[in-house]
């Protein structure tokens, strides 16, 4: 292959798994602030599958604007090969991983290189592998903004107010509903990090998973309903969201809170009533804050589940995988 190509995998259209296209294109070009990246994996997150579909899914004037053909992703690790002459704190041989451009869909990370803002990358924790470190940065960073520190100044586009995140202590309830996902898993060791007290919900092929990761109750939402046994919490983090998560109200005291990670509908006048509040955020990339989640990789209070991995080449196969569901952890793609 000539130096200056690569593969990458591109859309041309939307669709199926069945329109990713595995090609060979050119090397990316560093601008300023910028550094190439040679990827060594990818994780996989659902605005990939929102970008392959057509983003059908989210309200028209929340659509990022793209042009085909176009090469989807956002998280990536691998090792710095080139710097731009305006960069500071990185070097070339650096391990780094990043959640690239979002909420733009310009991350272009299904590659074997990526040009990848300095500002969104962090040097990658010397305790985790180029595959587990992959499967952090977007779910990592939404369970951060969600529960710790929003870090930004950017409204989510479904409400006005400014999201903020609940002080989480050894005082507090928090139920993390899809708990053994990407943001679910994260979720339920950031809570416990911060001492609060954890019921994880999920299919019951996770509870010992769950448990592994500190979670004090588990709930099988395939034998019971969740919000019908749990009561009295502070805080629920429904990284399922959207129309189902109003059910999760009933579970809140009241001054609780309820994060839906995909927004649903809310009935203002019933959470006034109630007296709780339902607040989300829009996930945007932070080199600092995955900095942060990198020191506690290597203090040992977070750690990364990989479902699956794939080669790039089998990205389609990768899609399929997402599209049965019940992940635990993440699925990556691996970049030889």
């Amino acid at each position: 292959m000539p130096v200056d190509t690569m593969k990458a995998i591109r859309l041309h259209e939307h669709g199926g798994p069945e329109v990713l296209r595995y090609e060979e294109v050119p090397i990316p070009e560093l601008k300023p602030g910028e550094v190439l990246v040679r990827v060594h994996a990818v994780g996989i997150n659902p605005p990939d599958w929102y970008l392959r579909d057509g983003m059908t899914n989210l309200p028209p004037e929340t659509r990022p604007k793209f042009d085909f053909p176009v090469i989807p992703g956002t998280d990536v690790s691998g090792i710095v090969e080139a710097v731009a002459a305006d960069v500071e704190g990185l070097s070339a041989d650096d391990e780094v991983f990043g959640l690239l451009r979002f909420p733009s869909f310009d991350g272009n990370a299904y590659a074997e290189y990526v040009a990848a803002p300095a500002a969104d990358l962090a040097l990658k924790p010397a305790g985790i592998d180029y595959v587990q470190a992959a499967g952090v940065p977007m779910a990592g960073l939404t369970a951060w903004q969600f529960l710790i520190e929003v870090g930004h100044d950017h409204p989510s586009p479904f409400q006005a107010a400014k999201h903020r995140p609940v002080a989480l202590d050894a005082g507090k309830t928090v139920l993390v509903n899809g708990a053994a996902g990407g943001v679910g898993h994260f979720g339920v060791q950031l809570a416990k990090w911060k001492g609060a007290r954890v019921t994880a919900v999920a299919s019951g092929a996770h509870e010992s998973f769950l448990g592994k990761l500190g979670a004090d109750e588990f709930i099988d939402y395939t034998q019971s309903r969740p919000e019908e046994i749990a009561g009295d919490v502070d805080l629920v983090l429904d990284t399922v969201g959207g129309p189902g998560s109003r059910r999760f109200l009933r579970t809140l005291k009241r001054g609780g809170a309820l994060f839906p990670v995909f927004f649903g509908e809310f009935d203002p006048e019933e959470t006034a009533r109630l007296g709780v509040t339902v607040s989300g955020a829009q996930v945007r990339s932070n080199g600092a804050q995955l900095a942060e989640l990198g020191r506690l990789f290597d203090t040992g209070a977070l750690q990364v589940a990989v479902d699956s991995t794939f080669p790039l080449a089998e990205a389609r196969a990768a899609h399929e995988r997402a599209a049965r569901g019940h992940i635990q952890g993440k699925i990556v793609l691996t970049v030889a």
